[in-house]
């Protein structure tokens, strides 16, 4: 027997909404039952060759299909191709076909509510609760993951020395850039649910669908997805700060605080204020215009828009992450 291999597509659709980085995320039906998947996912579908002449117009297509929404910004992540991958049932139509899926990210200013059903802007913190250190190292780290990982490693150097610096134990330094690394870590350790489900579907077994196993490890998704998710967080965390990627989610027009908002969102980290706006001022890629934002609930703040047409002139870079702990 020959088993075929189908390519499909997944969106990590990324907003920032009243302060918080959002995905947008929907429930799929299983292609044989019609069920409503009890977990959330990305966007994902086939690739046609007879119907799509790239992979980011098919990307395009589906997307606005299945959720409503008119993707913008789009840059390629990953390929992913585990065995066991391929759920719900024939999500793309391969039946007992090996699904190898095409991540890409896509970048949004506006997180609409116009919505196709079972479909919404869900915040990432569901997902990776440890990642949020906008208010300084979450508790649940040392009360619920820390204890976990010292027993997955049972005195293991090489596993205590890889959980003590993804998860920055013991005096480590936070890696904001280690989303995927982090994700990876609890999954081999048993402490991801979607491990246990998908060692079952590679030795043929059809289980379902796990739950949480508690509030610090975060909710699963279906398939990969939030492997496909950390991959995409750790990537667009990593590129704010050598290409403008944050502006892609701003509005037109922003004050500097909500971009530093907007960044420090995205990062899961605090920024000092003032370092922040001379990295801003330094890439010349912002420009004051005249006018105040009195809805600030405070003093009224500067206009400002991104100057998209300084791409053209040079090469531009993104914006530093002046933490408060530097």
């Amino acid at each position: 027997m020959t088993l075929s291999v189908v390519i499909g597509l997944s969106a990590v659709i990324i907003a920032v909404r009243d302060g918080e980085a959002v995905v947008l995320t929907l429930r799929p039906h299983d292609a044989l039952t019609d069920r409503l998947s009890p977990l959330p996912g990305l966007p994902f579908g086939p690739f046609a060759p007879e119907g799509h002449r790239t992979f980011e117009l098919a990307l395009r297509d589906f997307v606005s299909a299945q959720t409503g929404f008119e993707l913008g910004y789009v840059e390629q992540l990953y390929t992913f191709g585990d065995k066991g991958r391929d759920a719900p049932r024939a999500e793309v139509g391969a039946g007992a076909a090996r699904v190898v899926s095409v991540g890409y990210l896509a970048l949004t200013p506006s997180a609409t509510e116009s919505l196709a059903r079972d479909t919404v802007w869900s915040s990432w913190s569901r997902f990776f609760p440890w990642e949020d250190w906008r208010k300084g190292r979450p508790d649940l780290i040392d009360e619920g993951i820390r204890p976990a990982l010292l027993t997955w490693a049972s005195g293991d150097p090489t596993r205590l020395a890889r959980a003590r610096l993804a998860f920055a134990l013991d005096g480590a330094s936070w890696n904001e850039e280690r989303v995927l690394e982090r994700y990876e870590l609890l999954y081999e350790a048993g402490l991801a649910p979607e491990s246990a489900r998908d060692a079952a579907r590679a030795e043929g077994r059809d289980p379902p669908e796990p739950a949480a196993l508690s509030a610090a490890l975060g909710e699963p998704m279906i398939s990969d997805h939030r492997r496909i998710l950390a991959t995409g967080l750790g990537r667009l965390r990593g590129k704010l700060k050598y290409r403008p990627v944050a502006f892609e989610v701003m509005p037109a027009e922003f004050t500097l605080s909500a971009l530093q908002r907007t960044v420090e969102a995205i990062a899961g980290i605090p920024l000092h204020k003032q370092n922040f706006r001379r990295v801003v001022e330094r890439t010349d890629l912002v420009q004051g215009l005249g006018r105040m934002d009195a809805d600030t609930g405070g003093r009224p703040a500067e206009l400002f828009r991104y100057r998209r047409e300084a791409l053209t002139a040079r090469p531009a870079s993104g914006l530093s992450l002046p933490g408060i702990r530097d």
